[in-house]
């Protein structure tokens, strides 16, 4: 099927696809890095900017 998709794109250039790809790479990395993060680091970190 991503064989087929890739053909049916044309004139899409290359690194017009790798850019979507590496996008998607990196929004799906970062929104499980997030998901995953204990309540107590999230507590942590926001509290950052207010400490002295």
């Amino acid at each position: 099927m991503f064989k087929y998709i890739l053909q049916s794109a044309g004139d899409i250039n290359w690194m017009a696809m790798l850019a979507l790809v590496l996008f998607f790479a990196i929004f799906l990395f970062s929104t499980v890095w997030v998901i995953t993060r204990k309540k107590d680091y999230v507590d942590k970190v926001s509290r950052l900017p207010l400490d002295d």
